[in-house]
């Protein structure tokens, strides 16, 4: 088989990755530690070519992925194995590809999906912060209220404006998205957030978590978060929830594009 085509084809890779140590996964001039810089760099070493990679969801420093996709466009001709394998040999220990497949030339890892979910663990000890959880959960110290979050969190649900949970400097063109799910539950110490849309503005989910958690708390009540949501202004937003304990654990396309969804594999303790 040959190592190369003259035609372009399309590869996507599925993306599993401690965001901890990163800043971010886009790449950006004053720094090298980002997760697109290593992966380009050892999918480019595979592939034979400089590559350059797209992905669904460009996360923030300390955001960690369970189910990232990118692709890339390459004349390079591997097997499935190669490509996992390959790569993963030349990546740093806190990224790693779980699985790569050919895909049709209109694909694209951003703008063909349609939905992205994401989990936010609450670690809700009151006497202590967990070291060995540090990077993988937020601490609140203070008793959490879930079934008032749950509640107020109804009011998110649906096609909303979500100018209010967008951060400042974010730049998509509409803040117009429609939240499919958002469920929260403990599960022990831990308090988690899931939610799942269409697509996400910049900082919406912590700042979602930022609101939920005042009213888990009982610094606000319940009508608060459908105060803010209609107040269509960020100022009135409240706080951004830490980085610590966000993950991007699924990113879905539609069903022609066979991508799988891999968003089970964290062990939460």
């Amino acid at each position: 088989m040959p190592r190369f085509s003259f035609m372009p084809h399309k590869i996507a890779f599925g993306i599993e990755y401690d965001g901890s140590r990163y800043s971010g996964w886009q790449r950006q001039q004053h720094t090298s530690e980002t997760v697109q810089e290593y992966l380009e760099k050892a999918i480019s070493s595979v592939a034979d070519e400089s590559i350059t990679l797209y992905c669904a969801g460009r996360t923030d420093s300390g955001v960690h992925a369970l189910g990232q996709v990118a692709h890339v466009e390459t004349g390079a001709i591997r097997s499935k194995k190669s490509w996992i394998r390959g790569v993963n040999t030349k990546l740093p220990d806190d990224i790693a590809v779980q699985w790569a497949q050919q895909v049709p030339d209109d694909f694209h890892a951003r703008y063909k999906a349609s939905r992205r979910a994401y989990r936010y663990i609450i670690d809700n000890t009151q006497s202590y912060r967990s070291v060995i959880n540090r990077f993988r959960t937020s601490w609140i110290h203070k008793p959490l209220d879930e079934n008032k979050m749950a509640e107020a969190a109804k009011y998110l649900l649906g096609k909303h404006d979500f100018s209010s949970f967008r951060a400042l400097a974010c730049q998509a063109k509409s803040p117009i998205k429609t939240v499919n799910r958002l469920d929260i539950y403990r599960r022990q110490q831990l308090v988690i957030i899931e939610v799942e849309a269409d697509a996400f503005l910049h900082h919406m989910v912590r700042n979602i978590a930022g609101v939920l958690i005042a009213i888990g708390v009982g610094e606000q009540d319940i009508l608060w978060c459908k105060d803010i949501l209609q107040a269509r202004n960020r100022t009135r937003g409240g706080v951004t929830a830490r980085a610590e304990g966000l993950f991007l654990t699924a990113v879905r396309y539609p069903d022609r594009y066979n991508i799988p969804v891999n968003e089970s594999r964290l062990i939460m303790v």
